[in-house]
């Protein structure tokens, strides 16, 4: 790392927060606003006392620790759509993308193939890959090829099933990107086996799985990551600050929303033309716990369509801006969950709906108030997911005070009854339609990233973000985070706790859509408000759709 990556004005200090004001709150951030010129004039004229009464952070944390000494050895299970980002978070790109790239970047100037050779090295060498079709281990396996001058060619081993390589004595960590319905057990066999893991999001499939590998993670020891980097992006980080400096007051609502309008963002994914019953091991990927059915090359590719295999939107989706928002406010888990939705845009066999709303409720909530004592408590998160339009719906935190905007830019805007800015209001130092503190560290073009779905992701800041002007993306950092734990000890930004308060709602909601019932959260027993057992509401949860709607499972009690 180059001392310029590294040096910056101290935390808290004047210059930090000048360079904050000036670097990511001006003119561009108000410029785009359409107010007047005496408004401008205004907002910048009191920009150093805003900031010093707020004293909100927006530096820079360091980089997680050193990664020095002998390699980690890897292991690799899944290289699909998101096993191959992870692995070029790692610095293990195949040919074929970084041709891809090569051609971009002559043609559209896309930037995606410069900014992965600056990654830093994590030294780390993929020692194994398992996937269930043939075409994606060759690939994985050609990715994760190195050649060293003092140690020779490293090729992974291509292990046929993934018990093999987490038993293996080669590997000291596995990397799990696979459909839903393995993460939970295959992190658990992981860290029975004494493997640390990062493993991507949902955490698990169903309830049984979820507090089986949350006993597993305490037992093991080892170092366990969920894949939601986004606890790397700076303006979440700086939106921590935010909620400790108590700038919204007490927070009641906050809105968060999916918005897609493309067959890439409705899971319509490409089926590879080389799929069949020889080269896809068709009964491990339907697992132990599936009803065994025939080969189905397009339940194989566009699994998160059924709940065999996926977990819809909310476990999906819902996943991702849940834990955008817990890392920020620190929700935990809600005492109710109530869902609601259907199969509106994309009548195509599918079972998961593609519009889905679910509205969670923290009625013991608080936040920092500016007013009396116990007058503000409780609090509701609404989610609303549409496959079937784009347009961007604002993940907004809404407090007495002020209403933070939040995704891989912050707006924070004072509210216009506020308590706290009362005198400035009344004085004209603040505009509620003028940002009270903005940070917008890059620019708004997306640097090559066209797809719509893609965007879609830059957009809640979950691609990539930026350490003292350079843009870094944000997997690589939650990869490096975890390395460093493995290494070093310490505890991950997104470990078994904050994986935990992920599923449990993200289930709920989905329990909820599927029986039409509002589902309670007992936080005394740490299990739900029900008379069912756990294995009987885990039978809903992946029941398909034509079971439900014969009342083969019972939805009483």
């Amino acid at each position: 790392m180059s001392k310029d990556d590294t040096e910056k004005p101290a935390a808290g200090s004047a210059a930090s927060r000048r360079a904050v004001l000036k670097g990511l709150v001006g003119v561009p951030v108000v410029a785009g606003l359409g107010i007047s010129a005496a408004a401008k004039q205004m907002y910048e004229n009191n920009a150093d006392n805003r900031s010093n009464n707020l004293n909100i952070e927006a530096s820079t944390p360091p980089l997680a620790g050193p990664l020095d000494g002998e390699p980690i050895r890897l292991g690799i299970v899944g290289y699909g759509i998101r096993g191959k980002q992870l692995m070029r978070a790692l610095g293990f790109a195949h040919q074929s993308w970084i041709d891809e790239m090569e051609e971009s970047a002559r043609t559209r100037g896309d930037t995606r193939l410069e900014h992965f050779l600056g990654q830093a090295s994590l030294n780390v060498e993929i020692r194994g890959v398992c996937d269930v079709f043939e075409v994606n281990a060759q690939m994985a396996i050609e990715a994760g090829t190195t050649s060293d001058k003092n140690k020779g060619k490293n090729s992974p081993k291509r292990y046929r099933h993934y018990l093999e390589l987490i038993d293996s004595p080669d590997i000291d960590a596995v990397v799990i990107a696979t459909p839903d319905h393995w993460h939970a057990p295959m992190a658990t066999a992981a860290l029975n086996a004494g493997k640390h893991v990062y493993v991507e999001k949902p955490l698990a499939h169903n309830f049984t799985e979820l507090y089986k590998l949350a006993e597993s993670e305490k037992r093991s020891g080892k170092v366990l990551q969920v894949g939601h980097q986004h606890r790397q992006t700076q303006s979440f980080l700086t939106a921590q600050d935010v909620i400790r400096k108590n700038v919204l007051g007490h927070i009641s609502l906050i809105q968060a929303n999916t918005n897609r309008n493309s067959d890439n963002g409705a899971w319509q994914y490409p089926i590879h033309s080389e799929a069949n019953p020889q080269t896809i091991d068709w009964e491990q990927f339907l697992g132990p716990n599936n009803e065994k059915i025939a080969f189905d090359k397009e339940r194989f590719f566009r699994w998160r369509k059924w709940w065999a295999y996926g977990s819809g939107i909310s476990g999906d989706l819902l996943t991702h801006d849940y834990d955008r928002i817990n890392c920020v406010v620190g929700l935990g888990i809600p005492s109710s969950v109530i869902a609601s939705g259907g199969i509106y845009t994309h009548r195509d066999g599918r079972e998961v709906p593609d519009v889905f709303q679910a509205l969670l409720e923290f009625p013991k909530f608080e936040s920092g108030a500016s007013q009396q004592p116990g007058k503000e408590q409780g609090m509701a998160f609404v989610y609303s997911a549409t496959l079937g339009n784009q347009y961007s719906r604002e993940t907004l935190i809404m407090g007495h005070d002020g209403t933070m905007e939040l995704g891989k830019r912050l707006i924070v805007k004072a509210d216009a009854n506020s308590t706290r800015y009362k005198d400035w209001l009344e004085s004209g130092q603040v505009d509620p339609e003028v940002p009270l503190y903005a940070y917008n560290p890059g620019s708004k073009r997306v640097d090559g990233y066209t797809s719509p779905t893609a965007k879609y992701f830059a957009d809640k800041g979950l691609l990539y973000t930026y350490r003292n002007g350079k843009r870094l993306d944000s997997t690589h950092l939650h990869m490096w985070e975890w390395l460093s734990c493995i290494r070093h000890g310490g505890t991950t930004s997104c470990g078994i706790q904050a994986g935990f308060e992920e599923a449990i709602p993200a289930l709920m909601a989905t329990y909820s859509y599927r029986t039409g019932q509002k589902i309670e959260f007992d936080h005394a027993t740490n299990w739900l408000k029900t008379n069912k057992s756990m294995a009987e509401i885990d039978e809903i949860l992946v029941a398909p759709n034509t079971d439900l709607a014969r009342s083969n499972i019972s939805l009483e009690g």
